[in-house]
């Protein structure tokens, strides 16, 4: 999805050039949804500043993750030369639609990346594309009299139509428990593992940051539990990489092989300071009810982080949702109570929270992406890019074909972004292509039409297997029962009025690459089966 110069792209920037002080949005914070958003917003001609706390970009990444690797991989070596595929495994580089592009394995080999690499990274990107940054530039407060006004404690004043938010989460985030204020958040506990040493240490939270912790711990603490109200899950489980990885699980050794260490599915109920030790009252879920009291001599609260609100005046806070920690949005990440005030980064999760990729940069460079692009639309009446082709089965055949074996977009974001497929409408017999738009928003700008569109995805089974590493595959002849293929695979839609009104399934393959008659013919054969349902001139209703 390349940003190319048009004429309305550069009258745009001739206009911006009468009146620099003017700008068209203010971006908070220049960690990589920041940077990503200012490389594209300036690409397509919007006058824009990005406001940074700290003396260079990333700075959260300057003390997160605590014990400094990264779990986003970095997987160097692939066997293709194609740039776009080698984005599927590389969940660090932004997006650049540049012939030369800077890419994080320029500054580091390894799969599992050290955090003082990405900083580097996110240096050297900003440099390259000269994105306009303020640094030790902190927000003190946003208002909206009329436009919005955003002022720093500097004393620095910025007046913009909108604001886009990319601070992630900053703010440690903890349960209501009596007795939490006990607990070291993690964001601020020590590393140093002689702290630790002989000590029985509470680990409040089963992500990957308590985890994380437990691993650092587990060769000095006498003992360590790690403790929420609900069950471990796994990434490799559910497809979602905020769950536990395999990288942080070594901890789980040391508690089925009787190591003194557990990980334990109960409510805290109160925490209690004696003397130098706490007292924790816990009531098992697993254990018909059972109630128990253990001491510790350290508690660390690694219960997730949440958005910082406090900036915004009254008028213009953004409505909190996910018990607090995340702002609400609709389908194109605008707060769903303020009007021009947009969402980018971490932040972005809501829409698909804990479900896809939102979350991390491999997948929230794309939904920055687009929403630049949807920016564009809706503030300098610049389309959102489409290619217009003729309304053909083989002609579709091939532009699915060849989304589904290069995209990266839609295979770090499976299910959650889609290319469409939309028809023009009475009179016209072509076909509208539009990459890598959110499904609901996607339903909500087409299903009014009236008319048929298609919604091409990647995305994986839905069956549960108890095992993960015990699954059925579908056999490659058996394309018959290819909807029930449990790895991901492309899926096409034809749809009416918000409504599914047929759908198709490609069937899994082992490498990814969807290419051979097992693949297509059947596709090819689904399009022109639907052929003269997408071709109706008059709206149709959904069935």
């Amino acid at each position: 999805m390349r940003v190319e110069e048009t004429e309305l792209t550069q009258l745009n920037r001739e206009l911006h050039m009468k009146n620099e002080d003017q700008l068209d949005i203010i971006i908070i914070g220049a960690g990589p949804a920041g940077l990503q958003a200012g490389h594209y917003l300036g690409k397509m001609g919007f006058r824009y500043i990005i406001l940074e706390a700290g003396d260079n970009p990333g700075t959260s990444f300057e003390t997160h993750p605590r014990h400094r690797k990264l779990i986003s991989i970095n997987k160097v070596y692939t066997g293709y030369d194609d740039a776009e595929i080698n984005l599927r495994w590389d969940w660090n580089s932004l997006l650049a639609d540049d012939p030369d592009p800077v890419l994080f394995k320029q500054f580091s080999k390894k799969y599992f990346p050290a955090a003082e690499d990405l900083l580097k990274y996110m240096t050297a990107y900003a440099e390259k594309h000269q994105l306009k940054i303020r640094y030790r530039s902190k927000v003190a407060l946003v208002r909206r009299p009329n436009d919005f006004v955003v002022e720093t404690e500097s004393g620095d004043v910025f007046n913009a139509k909108a604001v886009m938010v990319a601070t992630g989460v900053p703010k440690s985030w903890l349960p209501n428990i009596p007795g939490i204020e006990h607990a070291v958040p993690y964001s601020s506990m020590s590393i140093e593992q002689d702290a630790y040493i002989n000590k029985h240490v509470l680990i409040l939270g089963k992500g990957n940051s308590g985890f994380e912790t437990a691993d650092h711990l587990t060769e000095v603490a006498a003992t360590i539990h790690i403790c929420s109200p609900n069950p471990l899950k796994f990434a490799w489980s559910t497809h979602f990489v905020g769950h536990l990885r395999a990288v942080n699980n070594t901890f789980l050794d040391t508690y089925q092989l009787k190591s003194q260490n557990a990980v334990l599915d109960a409510t805290i109920t109160k925490i209690e300071r004696k003397g130098d030790k706490f007292t924790v009252s816990f009531s098992y879920q697993h254990a018909e009810g059972e109630i128990e009291e253990i001491q510790y001599d350290s508690i660390i609260a690694c219960t997730g982080f949440r958005f910082d609100a406090e900036i915004f005046s009254e008028e213009c806070r953004p409505q909190l949702c996910a018990m607090g920690r995340l702002p609400a949005q609709k389908a194109n990440w605008e707060s769903t109570n303020v009007p021009d005030l947009f969402f980018a980064g971490t932040i972005m999760q809501y829409r698909d929270y804990k479900k896809y990729m939102s979350g991390f940069i491999h997948g929230f460079r794309y939904n920055v992406r687009t929403l630049c692009h949807l920016l564009c639309e809706k503030y300098v009446d610049l389309p959102y890019p489409a290619g217009i082709f003729t309304n053909s089965a083989d002609v579709l055949l091939e532009r699915i074909a060849s989304r589904i074996n290069s995209s990266s977009g839609l295979w770090q974001q499976p299910g959650f972004l889609g290319d469409v497929f939309a028809s023009r409408g009475e009179g016209d017999d072509r076909f509208e292509h539009r990459e890598e738009l959110p499904i609901d928003y996607v339903h909500e700008q087409f299903a009014p039409t009236g008319r048929p569109y298609l919604i091409v995805t990647l995305e994986f089974g839905s069956s549960k297997f108890e095992n993960p590493f015990n699954v059925p595959r579908i056999a490659r002849d058996n394309i018959v029962r290819a909807e029930r293929s449990n790895f991901l695979h492309p899926v096409v839609r034809l749809c009416c009025n918000g409504r599914i009104i047929n759908e198709h399934h490609v069937i899994e393959d082992l490498a990814g690459e969807w290419k051979e008659p097992e693949h297509l013919d059947p596709l090819k054969a689904f399009l022109r089966s639907i052929e003269l349902t997408i071709n109706v001139a008059e709206p149709m209703a959904a069935v």
